[in-house]
């Protein structure tokens, strides 16, 4: 399984899967992650949190324990 967490800088994956419970995953769907969205990852801070992503033409900043909790495969 290949998380958001996973994805080098300059990809672009495909959203497979939301983990998490209750709010957290509502609050990502709410930004605009969800079943089949393309998601482009444009940077990593120098200690990997947080990374930033364009989703539905916006940028994203996310945290590592939300990014790991989204599961992806190659677009």
């Amino acid at each position: 399984m290949k998380t958001l967490r996973d994805v080098k800088i300059g990809e672009t994956v495909t959203v497979v899967k939301l983990h998490g419970e209750g709010a957290v995953k509502r609050r990502i769907m709410d930004m605009g992650i969800t079943k089949g969205t393309s998601v482009f990852v444009r940077k990593v801070a120098p200690l990997g949190d947080p990374v930033e992503v364009t989703v539905r033409n916006y940028e994203l900043s996310l945290r590592k324990a939300d990014a790991e909790m989204i599961e992806v495969e190659e677009a």
